[in-house]
């Protein structure tokens, strides 16, 4: 089993039901069990900033799936939630953005995957969360809680936790 840590974020629809329902999808399409999960932020739009809100949040999982294997996974989950890649807009509104941060200690350098996440250390939007679940773990000599402290969470939020059915 291998330890795995994905970014999610959306905001199109229901994104906090979008996440709660994707979250045991990607579990079980990996093969994997969830060890933490991050609260939801509401976030201001990174990139394009003429957009609604984001919320975000954090998983970690164990997975036996290699790392390539499980970013397919996460492409066909955000497929199911209505993501089309390839003809959106960068940066743009989505229903359903999984990015894999980090997977072990891997290090990957490939045109259809980045190991550990390259823009990781710049997203403050990330950041917050990871710091609920992994704020000491080493990606790549540094940490979640040594990256936030270099920059602004100014507009992120945490959301309260969304009230039962």
């Amino acid at each position: 089993m291998a330890s795995a840590l994905i970014a999610l974020g959306g905001n199109v629809g229901d994104v906090r039901d979008t996440f709660a329902r994707a979250v045991p999808m990607i579990c079980g399409m990996a093969q994997a069990s969830l060890e933490g999960r991050s609260s939801d932020y509401a976030t201001p739009p990174w990139g394009q900033e003429d957009q609604a809100r984001f919320v975000n949040a954090c998983i970690e999982i164990d997975t036996p799936l290699n790392p390539l294997t499980l970013l397919e996974v996460l492409h066909k989950v955000e497929r199911r939630f209505g993501r089309d890649r390839t003809c959106e807009t960068r940066w743009g509104p989505r229903t359903l953005d999984l990015d894999l941060l980090a997977f072990e200690d891997a290090e990957i350098e490939r045109s259809d995957l980045q190991l550990p996440h390259p823009r990781l250390f710049e997203r403050a939007f990330v950041l917050v969360p990871l710091m609920e679940i992994a704020p000491d773990r080493l990606i790549a000599g540094r940490t979640a809680r040594a990256a936030l402290a270099q920059l602004s969470t100014a507009g992120i939020e945490r959301l309260p936790p969304p009230s039962p059915n």
